[in-house]
């Protein structure tokens, strides 16, 4: 399976690529890489320090063995004009062990100063490198705000973008409930009107459906009741009763 594993090592660092490019800011990239530059220059300066401490030290020690040579030549052409040519011969031995290890030393300086200027000199040059840096840095910085500002606004002008994306969809949502609403409101509004519902404030008037037809069945059990009894006696020859004559509020009463 080396193809598919292939594939898949690309498509996971193609996945990380995208998403360290979407986490990174690059304001924050550039002031690390500065605040990196800067350590390397602080490191530089202590650099330099311990060497030109290096030299004084060294310095000390030649200022020491130069006043001992100094006195050893003395002793040396005190004794000799004493008549005590050994003596002299002694003081002058010492003198020139010492005078090496002086001539030494001022070898060891020499070499520290050299050393001492290569690091001032390199330090100058990535001083100026760390400056060069520094307003490139902050030239960048500014581009990239500017730069981020105009994609914001022409997103926003041209309704692009996650954020304006997520505002359309809310507004999106908020229309269609009100949509909704104002249906619903018209639909109960046409139902009102129509008498499809009952006020349930009205005494007697309330009660549902199922309760309206329970009566209509009721009342219409007692119709048919009425009905044949009425047949009954009509069949039985039974003569119904005379309706008195004269107006229609006697004949009522």
């Amino acid at each position: 399976m080396p193809g598919l594993t292939g594939r898949f090592n690309t498509l996971m660092k193609a996945k990380v690529s995208s998403v360290l490019d979407r986490a990174e800011d690059p304001a924050e990239t550039l002031d690390y890489s500065y605040e990196k530059q800067l350590e390397l220059l602080q490191q530089a300066k202590s650099g330099i320090v311990e060497v030109v401490t290096s030299k004084k030290r060294l310095q000390q020690q030649e200022g020491t063995l130069r006043e001992q040579v100094a006195k050893l030549d003395g002793q040396a052409r005190q004794a000799l004009a004493a008549g005590n040519e050994d003596l002299s011969r002694q003081a002058l031995t010492r003198k020139q062990a010492i005078q090496e290890e002086l001539d030494s030393l001022d070898q060891q300086v020499a070499d520290l100063e050299h050393q001492q200027q290569q690091l001032i000199d390199s330090e100058n040059k990535l001083h100026a490198k760390v400056e060069a840096f520094r307003t490139q840095k902050e030239i960048v910085k500014a581009q990239y705000s500017a730069a981020d500002a105009q994609v914001q606004i022409s997103e926003a002008a041209t309704g692009v973008g996650e954020q304006m994306a997520d505002v359309g969809l809310a507004v999106q949502r908020v229309t269609e409930k009100t949509e909704n609403m104002k249906a619903r409101a018209d639909a109960v509004g046409e139902l009102e009107q129509a008498g499809t519902f009952d006020d349930p404030t009205e005494l007697g008037g309330g009660g549902d459906d199922l309760d309206r037809q329970l009566a209509q069945l009721t009342s219409g059990d007692a119709v048919d009741s009425e009905l044949e009894k009425m047949k009954a006696e009509l069949a039985a020859g039974t003569a119904a009763p005379q309706l008195p004559s004269g107006g229609g509020k006697e004949a009522a009463a």
